[in-house]
């Protein structure tokens, strides 16, 4: 079974080497040269180059170079895990088995951007991730392969990242043999049913200290690395906010407003929040705030 790998991100990387570990016919893969948008950006040549597997970089992956490109190879089937540009009918007609899709999510819930980031900023309890036939939509095709994984609140991107990684390789190395031996099967998406994300801007990654505590821990956490971190405004700068933790602080705080500066110790800052307060642990301030200043 002949595969054509497209790409360009981390998760991309490892599902195309555990694609190589367990022998699979990668005979051509597609990625990127840069990105401006992805934060989890990785450039799949190195390892093509290290496997000595044919290689094309596109910024269009529509491109009727990138389509020639990839016709002229004749591959059985396309693995697209990790491409933020839809695929149009030119290439999904290409493969006799399709193009196999990626979404960390259960699909048909929560389609669309920041899946991850989104799942943790809201404090969902489980996601998961799906493996599809890529249709002309945005996540709507058939289902080939789906698993469900757990959400903690102590989870923070990164290590989402990580169970997501873990779990989508167990599905892989299962569905990867029933393609190849043809005994795969299709679940059809409901159209009606489920929802989609939308893309997040520049103020959703705002800490506002009015919001509870539990909320603002979920925003750092789910936008912290490998992601861009959440921020706060202080001193007409925008601060990167990369860790905190809740506060244990037992004191009468009922009448304190939010934004209020509580302690810092050493680089630690202890911030009132809408229901009680909270340690930024790792950030990047410069230079310090006041304690019974503000930050707004």
């Amino acid at each position: 079974m002949k595969i054509v790998y497209i790409g360009s991100v981390i998760f991309s990387a490892k599902a195309l080497e555990e694609l190589i570990c367990i022998g699979a016919e990668i005979v051509g893969i597609v990625s990127k040269k840069e990105s401006s948008f992805n934060s989890d950006f990785f450039d799949l040549r190195p390892i093509a180059e290290y496997n000595k597997i044919s290689f094309h970089y596109t910024l269009d992956i529509n491109s009727e170079e990138t389509v020639n490109w990839i016709k002229n190879i004749s591959p059985d089937v396309i693995f697209c895990f990790g491409w933020s540009n839809l695929i149009k009918r030119n290439i999904l007609e290409i493969p006799p088995l399709g193009v196999v899709g990626f979404h960390p999510t259960l699909l048909p819930n929560n389609k669309g951007r920041h899946p991850l980031i989104w799942a943790k900023v809201l404090g969902l309890q489980k996601s998961g991730s799906t493996f599809f036939f890529m249709d002309e939509g945005a996540d709507t095709g058939d289902i080939l392969s789906q698993k469900e994984f757990e959400i903690t609140f102590e989870d923070d991107a990164t290590s989402l990242y990580n169970k997501l990684i873990n779990t989508a390789l167990i599905q892989l190395q299962d569905f990867y043999l029933k393609l190849k031996n043809n005994s795969f099967t299709k679940i059809p998406q409901n159209a009606s049913e489920g929802n989609n994300w939308r893309k997040r801007g520049s103020k959703d990654g705002l800490i506002d200290f009015r919001m509870h505590t539990k909320i603002i821990c979920n925003l750092v956490r789910g936008l912290t690395k490998p992601y861009v971190g959440a921020h706060l405004e202080f001193g007409n700068k925008n601060i990167i906010v990369w860790e905190v933790e809740i506060s244990e602080n037992e004191e009468y705080l009922d009448n304190l407003e939010p934004g209020k500066v509580l302690k810092v110790i050493d680089n630690k800052i202890e911030i009132k929040t809408g229901d009680s307060s909270i340690w930024l642990t790792k950030h990047e301030f410069t230079e310090l705030p006041q304690v019974g200043g503000y930050i707004l």
